[in-house]
């Protein structure tokens, strides 16, 4: 799975709209009345996991290899991939803009650009890491 990092970098507009999320199929799947109530007693315990779970969060420490990636993203090596990723989102951003993108053949994306600013990223992120971890 390709994790897109936080470096202040556009996304190119995001096309998928038409997913429809649990909210929406649960309203509109009647349930009968003791699978309501259950379905209630669930979500308690729901409520209680998910507070558990935000106090785990708070207590964990910063990753040191995004910390790392963000400090790589700003050198002089990656700046001319950040740059070229950065222009390709603007291209893109851009063209799905027009009337007739929907009709095109190619259109074009920034994975290229994106891999190359990533490899950049991890190259010089990598030998940093293991002198940063205890």
């Amino acid at each position: 799975m390709i994790n897109h990092y936080k470096l202040n970098l556009q996304p190119a507009e995001d096309v998928v709209d038409s997913v429809s999320s649990s909210d929406e199929v649960s309203e509109s799947a009647p349930l009968a009345n003791d699978e309501a109530e259950d379905e209630d007693e669930d979500d308690d315990d729901d409520e209680e996991d998910d507070d558990e779970d935000d106090d785990d969060d708070e207590d964990e420490a910063e990753d040191q290899f995004d910390v790392l990636r963000k400090e790589c993203a700003q050198t002089k090596d990656c700046s001319h991939y950040v740059h070229h990723y950065q222009s390709c989102v603007e291209r893109v951003t851009k063209e799905m803009e027009e009337e007739d993108y929907a009709t095109k053949d190619y259109k074009e994306d920034c994975v290229e650009e994106f891999f190359h600013l990533q490899h950049c990223i991890n190259e010089c992120a990598a030998p940093k890491l293991f002198s940063k971890l205890k």
